[in-house]
């Protein structure tokens, strides 16, 4: 009985230290994935720019609609240049990530990505 106890306690113990552990290992896994996702967005604006050419690309990308829909139009015009591409782009980030698109696909700019913490952790 002494024994079974003694092997509960170590088990306990063990869970204890592993638990905090784990949970952190998943936030950090979640957050590589984010940034990872960020950068295959920003290829995909690369590729799109090379397919579709310079002026045209420049037309489809203005011509997104109001706000709040901006980043859904754009990410509709890059989906195809996506490997593994959701079908919308709060699908293909981890929940809580928030990105935003550049607003000129000419300048090259990089995708703006913010943790559920808004802290700004690529741009």
């Amino acid at each position: 009985m002494v024994e079974m106890i003694a092997c509960v306690a170590i088990l306990g113990i063990i869970s204890f230290l592993a638990i905090p552990s784990l949970t952190r290992m998943r936030g950090e896994s979640e957050r590589n994935l984010a940034i990872a996702r960020a950068e295959s967005l920003n290829m995909a604006m690369s590729t799109y720019l090379q397919v579709v050419g310079r002026s045209q690309a420049a037309v489809n990308w203005g011509s997104a609609l109001p706000s709040s829909t901006e980043n859904s139009r754009r990410y509709i015009l890059i989906q195809p240049y996506i490997a593994y591409s959701e079908s919308s782009l709060a699908l293909f980030f981890p929940q809580g990530y928030i990105v935003n698109l550049p607003r000129s696909i000419t300048a090259m700019t990089k995708t703006e990505l913010r943790d559920p913490n808004s802290i700004q952790i690529f741009y």
